[in-house]
């Protein structure tokens, strides 16, 4: 029996790589039911500024083809204690690169108030979407 019932996690997963595929491994190898939330464009825009290169809908496309993943939706809001009424998770998982940040810290504190617990997983250090981008930018079109 896995430690948690119910997990959750989210991101853009935008331009999906080796990071992306770690952290929702990771995560499932925790819980029996792995749902995670695939960030809207329009939250990617209103949090980050930024304009993603894969459209929500192909995002999700892609997050919910991979075993790993029991559930996925397009979400909304970053408001985990939102997310939470919805879904009722123990556990939500995100990269140990968040650990103690201020946001990360409040939630932490939001979420043990309805006995769910955030789950730090290692970071994949060398890739990000971010990266991934600058790279394709200096490549020379085939």
């Amino acid at each position: 029996m896995k430690k948690y019932e119910v997990g959750y996690t989210q991101g853009v997963f935008d331009m999906f790589h080796i990071g992306h595929l770690n952290l929702i491994k990771n995560a499932k190898e925790q819980c029996e039911y792995l749902i995670v939330g695939v960030n809207s464009d329009k939250l990617v825009k209103q949090y980050k500024s930024k304009t993603v290169v894969v459209s929500e809908n192909e995002r999700k496309q892609i997050v919910e083809s991979i075993r790993f993943v029991d559930k996925c939706l397009i979400v909304d809001k970053l408001d985990k204690i939102e997310l939470w009424k919805q879904l009722k998770f123990d556990a939500i998982f995100i990269g140990d690169d968040w650990k103690g940040s201020k946001r990360w810290i409040e939630t932490e504190q939001q979420l043990k108030k309805v006995n769910a617990d955030v789950i730090y997983l290692k970071y994949t250090k060398g890739v990000s979407s971010t990266e991934l981008r600058t790279k394709a930018d200096d490549k020379v079109d085939d």
